[in-house]
């Protein structure tokens, strides 16, 4: 895509300020903690649910900005950091279980993503398919391999309502909701999130390359059945998997580029 110089409206970078590599974390009190993982890292820019900051890794510019919760805002700075020169990028965030098998504190890598948002509606006809770039989920599930920690590849459900799952049965479409649950437990869809769809689909839209991992904070479905586990709110792993599978993505660009 065309790239401009100007700061971009809500990110607040400008081209020069970013790395080709990003990671996507939700909340913005994470961009510190991702970036404390780089060498030299620099703040590059506050504003909204948008923080930014760039470092190095294998001599290799990378960033790290917050996205904020669910898809519009996702998508906004995926747009915005593709626009300065971005090319790739990893969602890296937070999930609750659906498949029995998945526990809290175990990584699900997303190998597509149930379309149960609005924002890729706005890029691409809904049988248009929200799947990662392989070479993303390739570098991902390496990374995993590597870093031997319990982690699912499949597929997620990414949600634009938290409440609309946590607590659909007061919502006027609840039918509907409880329906669609059951559908993707009985489909094997492994964990709930919020943005991986969206991004996926834009990606998609900008010819950029997207892959997305999730920490299980805790896994209802377990719970219901009398499964008690404390809520896992160690984010460690999951930023772990990113810094290595953005280390693995840039052995694999430059091995690429030498053939």
């Amino acid at each position: 895509m065309t790239q401009i110089s100007e700061a971009q409206y809500h990110i607040q970078c400008r081209l020069g300020d970013i790395g080709r590599y990003c990671l996507l974390p939700g909340s913005p009190g994470r961009s510190a903690k991702i970036a404390a993982y780089f060498d030299q890292p620099v703040k590059i820019a506050e504003n909204r649910e948008f923080v930014t900051y760039t470092g190095t890794l294998l001599g290799e510019r990378v960033s790290v900005t917050s996205t904020g919760i669910g898809g519009p805002s996702a998508a906004i700075a995926m747009e915005e950091l593709a626009a300065i020169g971005a090319d790739t990028f990893l969602r890296i965030g937070t999930c609750g279980g659906i498949a029995m098998n998945v526990k809290g504190g175990d990584l699900v890598i997303a190998s597509g993503a149930v379309r149960q948002d609005g924002t890729s509606r706005e890029y691409a006809p809904i049988e248009f398919p929200a799947v990662p770039h392989y070479e993303v989920l390739h570098a991902l599930v390496q990374a995993a391999d590597q870093l031997k920690h319990p982690y699912h590849l499949g597929v997620v459900q990414a949600k634009d309502s938290y409440y609309g799952q946590h607590a659909p049965e007061r919502m006027p479409v609840a039918n509907r909701l409880l329906d669609q649950w059951n559908a993707w437990k009985r489909l094997g869809v492994l964990a709930s999130e919020m943005e991986s769809a969206s991004l996926f689909v834009v990606a998609a839209a900008l010819g950029v390359r997207c892959g997305a991992a999730f920490h299980t904070v805790w896994n209802q479905e377990r719970q219901a059945v009398g499964i008690h586990e404390p809520e896992n709110q160690n984010t460690d792993p999951v930023i772990r998997l990113g810094i290595q599978t953005l280390k693995n993505l840039i052995l694999q660009d430059r091995a690429r580029a030498t053939r």
